[in-house]
Protein backbone atom coordinates (compact mmCIF):
# COMPACT_ATOMS: atom_id res chain seq x y z
CA UNK A 1 0.00 0.00 0.00
CA UNK A 2 1.16 3.54 -0.72
CA UNK A 3 1.14 6.11 2.09
CA UNK A 4 -1.99 7.70 0.59
CA UNK A 5 -3.78 4.34 0.40
CA UNK A 6 -2.94 3.76 4.07
CA UNK A 7 -4.31 7.20 4.99
CA UNK A 8 -7.48 6.49 3.00
CA UNK A 9 -7.87 3.11 4.70
CA UNK A 10 -7.63 4.77 8.13
CA UNK A 11 -10.20 7.45 7.26
CA UNK A 12 -12.63 4.93 5.71
CA UNK A 13 -12.34 2.49 8.63
CA UNK A 14 -12.83 5.20 11.26
CA UNK A 15 -15.85 6.60 9.43
CA UNK A 16 -17.48 3.16 9.36
CA UNK A 17 -16.74 2.53 13.05
CA UNK A 18 -17.71 6.00 14.29
CA UNK A 19 -20.29 7.58 11.96
CA UNK A 20 -21.65 9.51 14.97
CA UNK A 21 -18.80 10.79 17.13
CA UNK A 22 -19.44 11.26 20.84
CA UNK A 23 -17.74 14.21 22.58
CA UNK A 24 -15.70 12.79 25.50
CA UNK A 25 -16.12 15.69 27.97
CA UNK A 26 -19.56 16.85 29.12
CA UNK A 27 -20.11 20.60 28.65
CA UNK A 28 -22.80 23.05 27.56
CA UNK A 29 -20.84 25.99 26.12
CA UNK A 30 -17.27 27.12 25.30
CA UNK A 31 -16.52 28.16 28.90
CA UNK A 32 -17.56 24.86 30.49
CA UNK A 33 -15.65 22.98 27.74
CA UNK A 34 -12.52 25.05 28.43
CA UNK A 35 -12.71 24.25 32.15
CA UNK A 36 -13.40 20.55 31.51
CA UNK A 37 -10.46 20.20 29.09
CA UNK A 38 -8.13 22.04 31.48
CA UNK A 39 -9.20 19.65 34.25
CA UNK A 40 -8.62 16.57 32.06
CA UNK A 41 -4.81 16.98 32.00
CA UNK A 42 -3.28 13.81 33.44
CA UNK A 43 -6.74 12.59 34.44
CA UNK A 44 -9.47 10.53 32.79
CA UNK A 45 -12.53 11.92 31.03
CA UNK A 46 -14.72 9.68 33.20
CA UNK A 47 -13.34 11.23 36.38
CA UNK A 48 -13.61 14.76 35.01
CA UNK A 49 -17.24 14.15 33.97
CA UNK A 50 -18.01 13.15 37.57
CA UNK A 51 -16.47 16.32 39.06
CA UNK A 52 -17.46 19.06 36.57
CA UNK A 53 -21.20 18.91 37.49
CA UNK A 54 -20.25 19.64 41.12
CA UNK A 55 -18.17 22.65 40.06
CA UNK A 56 -20.64 23.92 37.46
CA UNK A 57 -23.51 23.69 39.91
CA UNK A 58 -21.71 26.41 41.89
CA UNK A 59 -20.12 28.29 38.99
CA UNK A 60 -20.65 27.60 35.28
CA UNK A 61 -19.46 31.00 34.01
CA UNK A 62 -16.45 33.22 34.73
CA UNK A 63 -18.48 35.80 36.69
CA UNK A 64 -19.60 33.20 39.24
CA UNK A 65 -16.22 31.43 39.19
CA UNK A 66 -14.30 34.48 40.42
CA UNK A 67 -16.67 34.74 43.40
CA UNK A 68 -15.06 31.49 44.62
CA UNK A 69 -11.59 31.47 46.16
CA UNK A 70 -8.83 29.34 44.63
CA UNK A 71 -9.10 27.11 47.72
CA UNK A 72 -12.85 26.60 47.23
CA UNK A 73 -12.30 25.60 43.60
CA UNK A 74 -9.49 23.29 44.67
CA UNK A 75 -11.67 21.55 47.27
CA UNK A 76 -14.24 20.69 44.57
CA UNK A 77 -11.83 19.53 41.85
CA UNK A 78 -9.31 17.69 44.07
CA UNK A 79 -10.27 14.19 42.79
CA UNK A 80 -9.06 14.98 39.24
CA UNK A 81 -5.45 15.51 40.38
CA UNK A 82 -3.05 18.46 39.96
CA UNK A 83 -5.70 20.53 41.76
CA UNK A 84 -3.35 23.29 43.04
CA UNK A 85 -2.30 24.23 39.50
CA UNK A 86 -5.72 23.67 37.94
CA UNK A 87 -7.64 25.68 40.56
CA UNK A 88 -5.27 28.64 40.16
CA UNK A 89 -5.59 28.36 36.38
CA UNK A 90 -9.41 28.24 36.46
CA UNK A 91 -9.60 31.26 38.78
CA UNK A 92 -6.96 33.22 36.87
CA UNK A 93 -8.33 32.60 33.38
CA UNK A 94 -11.87 33.47 34.55
CA UNK A 95 -10.57 36.90 35.63
CA UNK A 96 -8.84 37.41 32.27
CA UNK A 97 -11.94 36.37 30.31
CA UNK A 98 -13.96 39.02 32.16
CA UNK A 99 -11.31 41.77 31.98
CA UNK A 100 -10.19 41.18 28.40
CA UNK A 101 -13.02 39.37 26.60
CA UNK A 102 -16.26 40.47 28.34
CA UNK A 103 -16.58 37.01 29.84
CA UNK A 104 -16.46 35.25 26.46
CA UNK A 105 -14.00 32.52 25.45
CA UNK A 106 -11.76 33.74 22.59
CA UNK A 107 -11.90 31.79 19.34
CA UNK A 108 -8.20 31.65 18.50
CA UNK A 109 -5.57 29.13 19.64
CA UNK A 110 -3.07 31.94 20.22
CA UNK A 111 -5.42 33.89 22.53
CA UNK A 112 -6.37 30.74 24.44
CA UNK A 113 -2.72 29.76 24.92
CA UNK A 114 -2.14 33.05 26.73
CA UNK A 115 -4.58 32.01 29.47
CA UNK A 116 -3.16 30.43 32.65
CA UNK A 117 -2.92 26.61 32.65
CA UNK A 118 -4.03 26.45 28.99
CA UNK A 119 -1.57 24.68 26.72
CA UNK A 120 -1.62 24.05 22.99
CA UNK A 121 -3.63 20.82 23.23
CA UNK A 122 -6.33 22.38 25.44
CA UNK A 123 -6.58 25.41 23.13
CA UNK A 124 -6.85 23.14 20.07
CA UNK A 125 -9.64 21.06 21.64
CA UNK A 126 -11.62 24.19 22.52
CA UNK A 127 -11.43 25.81 19.07
CA UNK A 128 -12.30 22.54 17.33
CA UNK A 129 -15.13 21.34 19.59
CA UNK A 130 -16.61 24.67 20.72
CA UNK A 131 -16.21 26.70 17.53
CA UNK A 132 -15.75 24.15 14.73
CA UNK A 133 -12.40 25.65 13.72
CA UNK A 134 -10.11 22.98 12.18
CA UNK A 135 -7.44 21.82 14.66
CA UNK A 136 -5.73 18.54 15.44
CA UNK A 137 -5.18 18.21 19.19
CA UNK A 138 -2.75 15.34 19.84
CA UNK A 139 -3.23 13.32 23.02
CA UNK A 140 -1.44 10.13 24.09
CA UNK A 141 -3.80 7.92 22.03
CA UNK A 142 -3.25 9.86 18.79
CA UNK A 143 0.52 10.04 19.43
CA UNK A 144 0.66 6.26 19.97
CA UNK A 145 -1.50 5.35 16.97
CA UNK A 146 0.17 7.72 14.53
CA UNK A 147 3.45 5.97 15.41
CA UNK A 148 1.97 2.46 15.23
CA UNK A 149 0.54 3.26 11.81
CA UNK A 150 3.89 4.58 10.54
CA UNK A 151 2.54 8.10 10.02
CA UNK A 152 5.03 9.83 12.33
CA UNK A 153 8.41 9.09 13.90
CA UNK A 154 6.97 9.40 17.41
CA UNK A 155 9.64 11.83 18.63
CA UNK A 156 7.15 14.29 20.19
CA UNK A 157 3.53 15.47 20.00
CA UNK A 158 4.52 18.64 18.12
CA UNK A 159 5.89 16.55 15.25
CA UNK A 160 2.92 14.18 15.42
CA UNK A 161 0.51 17.12 15.05
CA UNK A 162 2.43 18.45 12.03
CA UNK A 163 2.40 15.02 10.39
CA UNK A 164 -1.33 14.53 11.07
CA UNK A 165 -2.17 17.92 9.57
CA UNK A 166 -0.03 17.17 6.54
CA UNK A 167 -1.55 13.72 5.91
CA UNK A 168 -5.25 14.28 6.62
CA UNK A 169 -7.55 16.78 4.83
CA UNK A 170 -8.25 19.88 6.93
CA UNK A 171 -12.05 19.58 6.76
CA UNK A 172 -11.80 16.19 8.54
CA UNK A 173 -9.38 17.16 11.34
CA UNK A 174 -12.04 17.82 13.97
CA UNK A 175 -13.77 14.48 13.35
CA UNK A 176 -10.59 12.47 12.91
CA UNK A 177 -8.88 13.51 16.11
CA UNK A 178 -11.91 12.29 18.07
CA UNK A 179 -12.34 9.13 15.98
CA UNK A 180 -8.67 8.20 16.54
CA UNK A 181 -9.02 8.76 20.30
CA UNK A 182 -12.07 6.47 20.50
CA UNK A 183 -10.35 3.88 18.29
CA UNK A 184 -7.22 3.97 20.44
CA UNK A 185 -9.21 3.43 23.62
CA UNK A 186 -11.29 0.63 22.14
CA UNK A 187 -8.98 -1.27 19.80
CA UNK A 188 -5.39 -0.09 20.19
CA UNK A 189 -4.65 0.72 23.83
CA UNK A 190 -1.18 1.08 25.33
CA UNK A 191 -1.82 -1.85 27.71
CA UNK A 192 -3.73 -5.05 27.06
CA UNK A 193 -3.41 -4.50 23.32
CA UNK A 194 -4.77 -7.29 21.09
CA UNK A 195 -3.50 -6.82 17.56
CA UNK A 196 -6.10 -9.24 16.21
CA UNK A 197 -8.81 -6.77 17.29
CA UNK A 198 -6.88 -3.78 15.93
CA UNK A 199 -7.80 -3.95 12.23
CA UNK A 200 -6.05 -0.72 11.27
CA UNK A 201 -2.63 -1.50 12.79
CA UNK A 202 -2.88 -5.13 11.63
CA UNK A 203 -3.52 -3.96 8.05
CA UNK A 204 -1.23 -0.92 7.64
CA UNK A 205 0.89 -0.80 10.80
CA UNK A 206 4.61 -0.18 11.06
CA UNK A 207 6.42 -3.49 10.48
CA UNK A 208 8.73 -3.05 13.49
CA UNK A 209 5.73 -2.46 15.78
CA UNK A 210 3.91 -5.57 14.50
CA UNK A 211 7.06 -7.75 14.72
CA UNK A 212 7.72 -6.53 18.26
CA UNK A 213 4.13 -7.33 19.23
CA UNK A 214 4.41 -10.93 17.98
CA UNK A 215 7.86 -11.52 19.50
CA UNK A 216 6.58 -10.34 22.92
CA UNK A 217 3.53 -12.56 22.53
CA UNK A 218 5.76 -15.58 21.83
CA UNK A 219 7.83 -14.90 24.95
CA UNK A 220 4.69 -14.79 27.07
CA UNK A 221 3.62 -18.27 25.92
Amino acid sequence: MTKQEKVDFVMDTLKKLYPQIPIPLDHKDPYTLLIAVLMSAQSTDVRVNKITPLLFEVADNPFDMIKLTVEEIRDIIKPVGLSPMKSKGIHGLSHILIDKYDGQVPQSIEALEELPAVGHKTASVVVSQAFGIPAFPVDTHIHRLMYRWGFTNGKNVVQTEKDAKRLFPEHLWNDLHLQIIWYGRQYSPARGWDLEEDIITKTIGRKTVINEYYSKKKKRK
